[in-house]
């Protein structure tokens, strides 16, 4: 899955990337997490463009948004057959630039944070669908989820569940949405190839939204990630055959 994601190159470089006509300034993101506007990169009139949009798709049947969960992410294996998804990857397929995301490795008792990012460090644009809600009173919101897919050998190590990421050769058929048919899109739902991503732990500092800094990619030691982990709590029992007045027992 992709719960959190990085957003580190220039605003230049991801336009002459993606080739959008917009010439959008933004800041670097290290810690991008749901429900916050996101770039997605789509095409209309026959042009790419950058659009800010939330990340968390509506389908446009929703009454109430407030009672409907939040979806994110959208599994390449069932996206043609679920009725929150099945439109949106016929005719609203984009892009969302990236330069890595965040997955959460249960180690011990705990989860750890690693980030992962291309091997050869390029940026990567993840396979998104989207969808404009419209509101009862006449108010619309864009918004869109990232299609997801099994991890490969290697990536399955740490989550089950990877981002399907589209190569730049084949931006042009992904976001070809003018025909209704998907068949030439479905062999690029796939996981990344073996040894494409490369990974490290990072700080559990990525567990709090606020923390949004370029510390937060550095990789940590052993030791630091043993310093980070929670300490267990020691609970002393009572001696034996002592005198139990219902006091500091805990049955």
């Amino acid at each position: 899955m992709c719960g959190r994601f990085v957003i580190t190159s220039a605003p230049a470089a991801l336009r002459q990337l993606f080739g959008y006509v917009e010439q959008p300034n933004f800041p670097p993101r290290y810690n991008v997490a749901p429900t916050q506007p996101i770039p997605v990169v789509l095409v209309e009139n026959g042009a790419r463009h950058f659009r800010l949009m939330r990340w968390g798709l509506l389908p446009t049947w929703v009454k109430d948004p407030h009672g409907f969960t939040l979806l994110i992410n959208a599994r390449s294996e069932t996206v043609l057959e679920k009725p929150a998804f099945k439109n949106a990857i016929r005719r609203r397929r984009g892009l969302i630039p990236a330069d890595g995301y965040y997955e959460w490795k249960a180690e011990g008792g705990r989860k750890q944070p690693f980030f992962i990012h291309r091997a050869d460090g390029a940026p990567l644009g993840f396979a998104a669908i989207f969808e404009t809600w419209a509101g009862p009173n006449g108010e619309e919101l864009d918004t869109v989820a990232i299609v997801t897919a099994a991890a490969g050998e290697d990536l399955a190590a740490l989550h089950d569940r990877v981002p399907v990421t589209i190569s730049p050769r084949d931006f042009e058929r992904w976001l070809d949405s003018r025909g209704d048919d998907v068949d030439a899109v479905l062999p690029l739902m796939s996981a990344p190839r073996i040894r494409e991503f490369a990974w490290h732990p990072v700080s559990t500092r990525v567990n709090r939204v606020a923390n949004d800094d370029d510390q937060l990619l550095l990789p940590i030691s052993a030791e630091e990630m043993e310093a980070e982990a929670p300490k267990k709590k020691v609970v002393r029992k009572a001696a034996l055959g002592s005198a139990d007045d219902g006091q500091g027992s805990l049955f």
